[in-house]
């Protein structure tokens, strides 16, 4: 590691929220494979797999995150949607 780059990172940077190169893309992407390939292994013996869970990736919300703000208000709905517009 290159003297004083240490010093150069700013406080408040966060590697959790950098891009993931390449090799980290495709390791989640084995992780899933594999821990896909565990639960049908596990069914098709007759047991009960666990749920999958996803490794998560970064700019990508959780499921149970991605609806925080409830979805479209009425008045939303009524001016994407033409058919809509003369209901009160």
């Amino acid at each position: 590691m290159p003297e004083g780059s240490v010093d150069d990172i700013p406080s408040d940077y966060r590697p959790d929220l950098a891009p993931w190169s390449g090799v980290e893309i495709l390791l989640a992407t084995l992780r899933d494979e594999i821990a896909l390939l565990r639960i049908v292994t596990i069914a098709a013996a007759g047991g009960k797999p666990p749920e999958f869970t996803p490794t998560p990736r970064p700019g990508i919300p959780p499921k149970s995150a991605a609806r925080k703000g409830g979805g479209l208000t009425d008045e939303q709905r009524r001016a994407l949607d033409p058919r809509l517009r003369n209901q009160t």
